[in-house]
């Protein structure tokens, strides 16, 4: 699970649903090259958490992304392990001078765990962290 294999964070979720995000219009042109290249994308339960909360002010929109992220056939839903937020705490020790959320570093450990080196995010965390290429490349 390398090279067509993406994790995707709510920053991009976020970007792709709202259209005056700064990253709108870079994450849909990215959507069609994933599209294009028929890569697969990883996110999850947590994501998921983070995605639902940030539009449950608009009731429709949430159930709309939460059931686009829970069956999409190019989205797959990973969940986070017992085993996941230790490591993810023990990132959470080790870099407190970054401001990781726990999503953040839960999201580390799932990519790390299932061997995933891209991040589809707008998230600077992913580039702090430094272990991940972090897409689109075209970032402003």
């Amino acid at each position: 699970m390398k090279g067509r294999d993406i994790f995707t964070d709510t920053s991009a979720f976020v970007a792709l649903r709202v259209a005056d995000d700064d990253n709108h219009d870079e994450a849909q042109d990215f959507l069609k090259e994933i599209q294009t290249k028929r890569l697969r994308l990883h996110t999850t339960n947590f994501i998921l958490d983070e995605v639902y909360t940030y539009f449950c002010r608009f009731h429709a929109v949430a159930v709309e992304m939460a059931e686009l992220i829970r069956n999409n056939p190019l989205i797959r839903l990973h969940r986070v392990s017992a085993e996941d937020e230790e490591k993810a705490f023990e990132i959470l020790k080790q870099h407190g001078d970054k401001g990781f959320s726990f999503t953040d570093a839960t999201s580390f450990t799932v990519m790390e765990r299932l061997g995933l080196t891209n991040a589809f995010a707008f998230d600077e965390h992913f580039y702090q962290y430094g272990r991940f290429a972090v897409l689109p490349v075209s970032r402003k």
